[in-house]
């Protein structure tokens, strides 16, 4: 048996494009031997998919699932909107989304978990890219849980049950009612998606945000000629009504767009004669954050022919 080293691992990544680690596996199963081996990732589609790794992936699909007290959302990009429709990648998001409750938001330990039917998610990932023939990544998953009340789900302009472009989850504690909560959860989801906070407190906004605010505030103010000390009203103002607007318990409710979000939260357990604390809230917009790489046909069709 040939020697399995770092630099034939290396080489065999750099003739396939395969992971590290799957190249060590080819490797090792074919007895050292870089032309079988090689041969061993094409039969297991890893060396199609690695040549697939290239290329953006910043559509596909947010899943949202409840188990329990405890909730879950996964976003799983693909290259085109038209893979979103497949259903062998819907049913992968879907499954996914119920491994991330019981794994974690971890990504990685997400894709090491085993997925249902057998291997990994990643493994199961590799060969739908395989399979499917367009990237596709798991991008993102993020756990939220009370100790009393409901999880509620939420997916704006849903594909299929639990999948969609947009998906919310929101926390409320409190020993009222299941249906009360299940009610005021769903309007307070629509609200999230609709608003797109960025923070539960304004407290949690970020800082760089609040930054980046306040220098276009101050040049804003600064064209009005008025005195340094006017000025800085103006702009302490306008940070004030960013707080306000960014802020989820602050914001007001796009159902009458008058009372804010924690009005509606006190009215909401005052009827039900019990607290109700919004814990927290997920919202994943599929996406949001990629810049996506405009391509020109023409250019590429080019290029190819060496124009």
């Amino acid at each position: 048996m040939a020697e399995i080293t770092a630099a034939t691992v290396k080489e065999l990544r750099e003739r396939t494009g395969a992971g590290m680690m799957d190249c060590k596996k080819a490797l090792a199963e074919v007895s050292g031997d870089m032309e079988a081996a090689i041969d061993w990732l094409r039969t297991k589609g890893l060396a199609a998919a690695a040549k697939k790794a290239g290329r953006q992936a910043a559509e596909g699909l947010v899943g949202v699932a409840v188990a329990g007290t405890t909730g879950a959302a996964v976003e799983v990009n693909s290259e085109t909107d038209f893979v979103a429709k497949n259903d062998q990648f819907q049913q992968f998001v879907r499954d996914v989304t119920q491994v991330a409750l019981a794994t974690g938001d971890n990504i990685e330990a997400l894709a090491a978990a085993a997925y249902p039917g057998g291997g990994t998610v990643q493994e199961k990932l590799t060969a739908n890219i395989a399979t499917i023939g367009e990237n596709q990544a798991l991008r993102r998953a993020q756990i939220i849980s009370v100790t009393e009340g409901v999880i509620v789900p939420y997916v704006h302009n849903a594909v299929a049950p639990g999948l969609g472009k947009i998906g919310v989850l929101v926390a409320l504690e409190s020993a009222a009612s299941a249906d009360k909560l299940e009610a005021l959860g769903k309007q307070l989801a629509m609200h999230i998606a609709a608003a797109n906070p960025q923070a539960l407190h304004a407290e949690g906004l970020d800082p760089v945000m609040i930054e980046r605010e306040r220098v276009v505030a101050a040049e804003k103010a600064n064209e009005s000629g008025k005195p340094a000390n006017i000025i800085e009203k103006m702009v302490e103002g306008a940070i004030a009504k960013f707080k306000k607007e960014a802020a989820l318990l602050s914001q007001l409710f796009v159902m009458d767009n008058k009372t804010p979000v924690q009005d509606v939260v006190s009215a909401a357990a005052k009827e039900a004669g019990t607290p109700i604390t919004l814990k927290g809230y997920v919202r994943f917009q599929l996406g949001e954050g990629i810049e996506k790489q405009q391509s020109d046909f023409a250019a590429e069709v080019a290029a190819a022919a060496g124009v």
